[in-house]
């Protein structure tokens, strides 16, 4: 027998949208922004002109499990079906949520519960195995990592009727992180602003979201690939102007990717521009163009010296081993990385 498909965050949402209710939703997770869709989802369950009788939201932090189950096994007033929110599951111990796994085994037909754990795990296995039996539905909401950010946001825009620029597409992964929920609020903003099937610029995005076009993670790479000594500075000097908005650390990981990208180029048993396309996940040509720039002007030996001095930035700009402030070490370290003979 086959096992049953991994319940997604996109299927989820599927089922509920098309009226596919089970009695019990167990959602927890480091990733904050699918808890909330789900959550809204799941309130939208009870029709607006209803929710003063068919929608109660709790906090399990001024909560008991007994009250909660109180809550559940009432009858719905003038309406078809209940539904209860328990919030906030991750700032209590896992026994507080178990103590509703007898519940769980047996829940109120009219009722559906949602317990729901924002920004961590919630450890509560009798609960779990209690909820999957009874046929409702646990989603973990794993946190979304930086690399998965870029193919996340190409496919939203794509489903807004928009298109992007490249230079634009790098300045909003350098600005947004892997900050989900700012991921979608952004691109959800351009869409509103630009229209349908208008193309997101650097202009755009620096008119709208407030990224220099000019001062960015994406030029600074650009310039270091390049060479280009002047650039460079000039955008060290915007960034030590305006430190919040330019955190170094995380221009600091931009060449570090970078650098890393370069030697794996330069140890592909096959150096063709397809090869090394595919071995290092390049979308475009124009990233394909900037490593062989940068092929053209380090070498091995350099980019050894180069991650190492990467990774000695990094470790004393969070403080360790150096009373410097962080922009003086970024100066030094793009000192090193522009002057190395990799000796």
């Amino acid at each position: 027998m086959a096992p049953a498909p991994a319940i997604t965050f996109d299927s989820l949402s599927r089922s509920i949208a098309n009226g596919d209710y089970r009695p019990i939703y167990f959602i927890h997770g480091k990733e904050g922004y699918y808890t909330d869709q789900l959550v809204k989802l799941i309130e939208n369950i009870v029709p607006e002109a209803d929710r003063d009788f068919g929608l109660t939201v709790v906090f399990a932090t001024q909560s008991t499990p007994e009250q909660v189950v109180g809550l559940c096994r009432q009858l719905p007033m003038m309406i078809e079906r209940q539904v209860v929110i328990v919030k906030e599951a991750q700032a209590v111990r896992g026994e507080w949520v178990d103590q509703l796994a007898s519940y769980a085994a047996n829940p109120t037909a009219t009722t559906i519960l949602a317990v729901c754990g924002r920004g961590d795990q919630v450890k509560a296995k009798a609960f779990s195995k209690a909820v999957k039996a009874s046929g409702g539905v646990e989603f973990e909401s794993v946190q979304v990592r930086e690399y998965q950010i870029p193919a996340m946001a190409e496919k939203l825009i794509k489903e807004k009727g928009l298109s992007v620029d490249q230079k634009a597409m790098s300045m909003l992964i350098d600005f947004i992180g892997a900050n989900l929920s700012r991921m979608y609020n952004e691109i959800d903003k351009l869409a509103q602003i630009l229209g349908p099937r208008a193309m997101i610029t650097p202009e755009a995005v620096e008119r709208h979201i407030g990224v220099s076009r000019e001062y960015n993670n994406f030029e600074m790479v650009d310039a270091i690939a390049g060479k280009d000594a002047v650039k460079v500075f000039k955008i060290a000097d915007y960034f030590a102007a305006n430190p919040k908005d330019n955190p170094v650390q995380v221009t600091g990981a931009a060449l570090f990717g970078l650098f890393a990208d370069l030697m794996c180029a330069y140890y592909a048993g096959d150096r063709s521009d397809h090869a090394i396309k595919e071995a290092l996940g390049l979308r475009n040509d124009f990233a394909l163009r900037r490593i062989r720039t940068a092929m053209s002007n380090y070498n091995p030996f350099q980019i050894i010296d180069i991650i190492s001095a990467i990774r000695r930035f990094d470790t004393m700009s969070k403080g360790a081993g150096s009373r410097q402030a962080p922009s003086d070490l970024f100066r030094d370290l793009l000192y090193r990385i522009l002057t190395t003979t990799g000796r």
